[in-house]
């Protein structure tokens, strides 16, 4: 098998709801490397959001930020962050609202006054939903490096996560803020959780293209794998999608193999059916 470049979601593919990274992937994706294949992390998550556990794995590189930030070794491939002017609006907004957020960027992520307390009604929710027992995570244990109390202006965000009192008030962003791309997450339509904001224009599959083109790799040579919606695009670039147990129906019918849950060695058996160790 010729050299391949595999991305690899984290939220629920390569870490379990409960942030928690099985040894089996650490395993799977060091030996990967050792036999010459390349892997990039392809998340939601901003830099600062990718704790050292992930980055002691053994990584070529990550897209974050669904697709705004490409970072390849140590060189900063591409990165578009929301204009100043448009996060101070979105800040604003959410304020106005009334509703709890946090800011994601490269340096931190900034929750808003009362996140924390709001939040976490919320975060076990998202847990449970996803097959996990939420009722001993907080806020904290999920953002473990989340900065309280900072200045909300910033210059420097890939996007905004906010708590959706109603599917309502997604449907009022999206008017509210039309040359940004919002979206939901933690559910669909009015099942929703979240809503956030972020870049109009880019998203993973686009992302795995600028990066392809650096790196000087073929599309052939690629997989991609995902839990949810948010990892189709990653899916109809790459030449093979795959999908995990615990994942989503909509990512897993248009996937190319559905492997075990996350904490089943889903990312170990996938790698091994594939012949990538």
């Amino acid at each position: 098998m010729g050299n391949k470049v595999i991305f690899i979601d984290v939220d629920g593919t390569l870490v379990n709801y409960e942030n928690v990274l099985p040894d089996s992937a650490v395993e799977a994706i060091r030996m990967a490397r050792n036999n010459g294949h390349k892997v990039y992390i392809c998340t939601g998550r901003s830099e600062a959001e990718v704790y050292q556990n992930i980055w002691d794995i053994g990584l070529d590189g990550m897209i974050g930020g669904n697709g705004t930030y490409i970072k390849s070794g140590d060189e900063v491939v591409f990165h578009q962050v929301i204009s100043k002017e448009e996060s101070k609006h979105i800040v604003d907004w959410l304020h106005a609202k009334g509703l709890e957020f946090y800011l994601e960027s490269n340096s931190g992520l900034y929750a808003s006054e009362h996140f924390e307390e709001v939040g976490l009604q919320t975060i076990q929710e998202y847990t449970n939903r996803k097959g996990r027992d939420g009722s001993q995570v907080t806020v904290r244990t999920i953002f473990p490096e989340m900065i309280f109390g900072a200045d909300l202006y910033r210059d420097d965000l890939n996007k905004v996560s906010f708590i959706l009192k109603s599917y309502n008030d997604y449907l009022e962003a999206v008017k509210e803020f039309p040359n940004l791309k919002v979206g939901t997450w933690g559910g669909a339509g009015e099942t929703a959780l979240f809503g956030d904001v972020g870049v109009k224009s880019i998203d993973k599959g686009k992302a795995v293209d600028m990066l392809l083109e650096h790196i000087g790799a073929s599309i052939e040579d690629t997989f991609a794998f995902g839990d949810a919606k948010i990892d189709i695009p990653m899916f109809e670039k790459c030449a093979v999608g795959v999908a995990v147990a615990s994942g989503g129906d909509e990512i897993k019918a248009m996937a190319d193999y559905v492997t075990d849950a996350v904490d089943d060695d889903g990312i170990y058996n996938a790698f091994k059916h594939f012949g990538l160790i």
